[in-house]
């Protein structure tokens, strides 16, 4: 098994990360549907992956912060 130290990305800056992803993902939608930018087929798809990927990056932040501080 390939271990990889996570060096500088603590579970708060997981958590932090991954909340402006979600905002993103979030606003940038309503901002092509009352078209104050330009709707794009690859604006779409990365609001669509950041709010995937932010969402289960706060979640895993959200677990570790969880696990780290239990023990």
């Amino acid at each position: 098994m390939l271990v990889v130290p996570m060096t500088g990305l603590t579970p708060e800056r997981m958590i932090v990360l991954g909340l402006f992803l979600v905002l993103f993902g979030f606003v940038a939608p309503f901002l092509m549907a009352a078209r104050f930018i330009e709707a794009s087929f690859w604006l779409s798809f990365l609001s669509h992956a950041a709010s995937v990927s932010g969402l289960f990056l706060g979640m895993i932040g959200s677990a570790t912060y969880i696990r780290t501080r239990r023990r």
